[in-house]
């Protein structure tokens, strides 16, 4: 992606975020997660706060669980039930009320996928070998370059699409996925008539979020605090953490990459900035940082943590929330494929 595309795509991003409170009723979001593990402090600080934040503020928000997407680079799918339980779990103790926002899974909703055939019509492999965030996921994955990861942003367009998304928010790696979802929005509106908006990407102001290891918070680098952790696995966790030799704490994630995911992780949870909580700690060393760092993440997850027990001892009601967010995007993929089997002149 382009400097000058960045900078325009941020633009509209700023201006989109100015008009959400006075407007909320324009925009129509949908984001979700691949149930490949337990969603962690990264997902939360990353995304989830924001999809809470939209759904109170009055935007219409959809939720999807990628369950299809899993097979884009993985072989298996054998802990997947259990992942999209405690996805959804994970997404109520956080705030996502089912009320107000449809949670949903990919395979769950065929009219939603049909959409892929009429979508690959209108981009060529050498647009879909371009995305660099295909090639980024197939050098990760250590995969063959599979027919469903080659075509995975159409997909994702399908996702976007079928319930007329306006705005998805991203961060500044996945552009390219909103652009090309936008080509094909554009592309069949001018072959065949309009149906489609032109999505926004919703630019996310979160920080990266560092695992307890200074890399990327990932569920397999083996560096993430689940959502679903014990006050006890959580201070284990933080315990075990690398750090240096160095009394003075400071922050530095050049240098010190491990001491300043640390302070990065108890910024988020109290609010405070990294250089306050260094400056408090000066002297003190790992052992006091992570002792400090171990409250603020438990006090911060205290709450979430109460409403994930009572949520997961009532299973039928989790299975209950997916069976009507399955219902409820159904009835919106089956209207927009309608819709779009018309404007083909499709119908028979």
């Amino acid at each position: 992606m382009s400097i000058d595309s960045y900078e325009a795509s941020l633009r509209r991003s700023d201006e989109i975020r100015a008009d959400l409170p006075v407007h909320p009723e324009k925009y129509t979001m949908l984001t979700g997660d691949r149930p490949t593990g337990r969603l962690h402090l990264g997902h939360y600080f990353g995304t989830i706060r924001e999809r809470v934040a939209l759904q109170d503020m009055g935007v219409a928000t959809r939720v999807i669980i990628a369950d299809y997407q899993v097979i884009t680079d993985r072989d298996s799918t054998g802990n997947i039930a259990d992942n999209v339980h405690n996805m959804i779990i994970d997404y109520l103790a956080c705030g996502i009320d089912p009320q107000k926002t449809i949670i949903f899974a990919h395979s769950a909703t065929p009219a939603s996928n049909q959409l892929m055939l009429p979508f690959l019509s209108l981009v060529t492999e050498a647009e879909l070998l371009r995305n660099p965030t295909v090639k980024t996921e197939m050098e990760a994955s250590g995969h063959a370059l599979t027919g469903l990861l080659l075509t995975y942003p159409v997909h994702q367009a399908c996702d976007i699409l079928f319930c007329k998304g306006n705005i998805v928010p991203v961060g500044k790696d996945q552009m390219p996925h909103i652009e090309q979802t936008r080509q094909i929005a554009r592309r069949f509106n001018e072959r065949y008539g309009h149906v489609f908006p032109e999505p926004d990407g919703l630019l996310s102001d979160a920080p990266a979020i560092p695992g307890l290891d200074g890399r990327k918070m990932s569920k397999s680098y083996g560096n993430a605090i689940s959502l679903s952790a014990t006050a006890d696995e959580t201070t284990k966790l933080i315990k075990k953490s690398q750090t240096d030799a160095e009394r003075t704490i400071t922050f530095d994630p050049e240098g010190r990459p491990g001491v300043s995911a640390l302070l990065t992780t108890a910024a988020l949870c109290t609010g405070r900035t990294e250089a306050a909580i260094a400056a408090e700690i000066g002297e003190g060393g790992s052992g006091t940082l992570k002792k400090y760092v171990t409250e603020s993440v438990n006090a911060y997850l205290e709450p979430i943590r109460a409403r994930r027990t009572e949520l997961a001892a009532d299973r039928g009601y989790i299975a209950s929330v997916l069976a009507e967010g399955n219902r409820r995007a159904n009835e919106i993929a089956e209207a927009t494929l309608d819709e779009v089997r018309a404007t083909m002149g499709m119908v028979y």
